[in-house]
């Protein structure tokens, strides 16, 4: 078993490697190590007219960093589509430790109130890990 602190997660982070768990109902942690990431180049960014204008008009209040808790929590529910998540209590306690020292962040969408979005990462410099 992994004895993480929000230190090495950061250390981890930095070195390209982050940590899951099977399940939310399994204790144990892994290391991950992707041999291909995902890369969004903002400078490169366009955001499509249409979702421009449903974010506008469409009743979504788009925040960051006002409930970070609820984007894990959110993010860590099982669903008809996902019945499984890799989110379990261990890992939201570290993500919510490095939320309060600065590191974590979170966007979150609403709609009438309700939280009905939410995305969830890491900064380490100038980037963004989600």
């Amino acid at each position: 078993m992994i004895d993480l602190t929000p230190a090495l997660l950061l250390r981890a982070y930095a070195a390209g490697i982050f940590p899951m768990a099977e399940s939310a109902e399994d204790s144990e942690l892994f290391w991950v190590d992707p041999e291909r990431r995902g890369v969004l180049p903002l400078d490169a960014f366009h955001l499509p007219r249409r979702l421009r204008r449903t974010l506008r008009h469409g009743g979504f209040e788009v925040a960051c960093d006002q409930d970070f808790a609820a984007v894990i929590a959110g993010c860590a529910e099982s669903t008809a589509e996902r019945p499984k998540t890799w989110i379990n209590g261990e890992i939201a306690k570290l993500y919510e430790a490095l939320y309060r020292q600065g590191y974590a962040h979170s966007v979150e969408a609403r709609l009438e109130g309700a939280l009905v979005g939410g995305l969830y990462g890491v900064t380490l410099g100038a980037a963004f890990f989600g």
